[in-house]
């Protein structure tokens, strides 16, 4: 009886509900699913941080499609309000209807909201473009929403290991440290325009991070003296402008004091040319001294020198 429920059971037959279900909703069950939709049904991830740029690259996606299609799925997921939202493809989207395309395949995924920032910001922080803010803000997302999922996780996660700081999770595959990723999440707290200046390059990222922590009042007005004078601080001064901050001494008196301060002049230091003695000892008396070394190679190279001036004229007189 014992050998027969055996045999049963390895004979046992799937469900009802596994024979007819469709591909299709397998593919979907295994967050797998592949289908073509129309474009009109596909909607930007809302407060997607990374700006879709016309130009010579995108030119070059769109002459692409027109030839051989859209090569990489895009990935979505299903909207509350209906159609998708796009996780990754934002590129590629944009591309597809500049090409006059009216669908494209795209790879369903049922994410929530953080699982779904990751994936976004994943797909899209190795990209060759990006500017500082971008990188700023989507850090920015990528951090809550793995604090939101730390909250879940926390009970489990010491079976899995120490713990990492939501911080080395977000550094976790990117080309950036831990450290730096905080970094860049400060450019946020910078008020719009000094923002806008770190991306065009007129305020260097480093003294940027120190400025983010001045109060939006300090940094008008530092933005204001900085427009006014046509300068950018260094990051000497953008650390003194912070500490001062700190204090609570950042007047504007202080502030003008601070930018208007000039570097020391230095002298800049005659090159320094050295010969070990044990090289050219050989060719001096024995006990003759360093500076009497150094004395008489001047002079030998300027007797060589004034042979040469003489000889270069003779030579032309001919």
């Amino acid at each position: 009886m014992a050998a027969k429920n055996k045999f049963m059971n390895a004979m046992k037959m799937p469900a009802i509900a596994d024979i007819f279900s469709s591909e299709a909703e397998r593919q979907q069950m295994s967050g797998d699913l592949v289908t073509e939709v129309p474009l009109s049904e596909l909607h930007p991830f809302v407060n997607h941080p990374f700006e879709v740029r016309d130009g010579e690259d995108m030119q070059k996606l769109v002459d692409s499609i027109k030839e051989n299609g859209v090569l990489t799925n895009l990935t979505v997921r299903p909207r509350a309000e209906g159609g998708y939202e796009i996780i990754s493809g934002h590129r590629r989207f944009h591309a597809a209807q500049l090409a006059g395309l009216d669908k494209i395949k795209v790879q369903v995924r049922d994410v929530d909201d953080d699982q779904a920032i990751i994936d976004m910001v994943d797909a899209n922080i190795q990209r060759e473009h990006i500017s500082p803010m971008e990188k700023a803000r989507a850090y920015a997302m990528r951090l809550e929403a793995v604090k939101h999922q730390g909250r879940r996780t926390d009970l489990t996660s010491d079976q899995l290991g120490p713990k990492l700081t939501a911080a080395e999770k977000v550094a976790a595959g990117v080309q950036d440290t831990q450290t730096q990723v905080k970094r860049y999440i400060r450019l946020n707290s910078l008020v719009p325009d000094l923002q806008k200046k770190v991306d065009s390059g007129n305020l260097k990222f480093n003294p940027a991070v120190e400025l983010s922590y001045l109060t939006p009042d300090e940094q008008q007005s530092f933005l204001d003296y900085a427009e006014a004078q046509d300068c950018t601080p260094s990051l000497s001064q953008a650390q003194k402008l912070k500490a001062a901050s700190k204090d609570g001494t950042l007047t504007l008196d202080k502030l003008e004091e601070i930018m208007s301060a000039q570097k020391p002049s230095v002298a800049p230091r005659e090159p320094v040319l050295n010969i070990n003695v044990s090289k050219v000892a050989q060719y001096f008396p024995t006990g003759c001294t360093k500076q009497q070394m150094e004395n008489r190679i001047l002079k030998i190279l300027e007797s060589y020198f004034r042979q040469m001036a003489h000889e270069q004229a003779h030579e032309e007189e001919r």
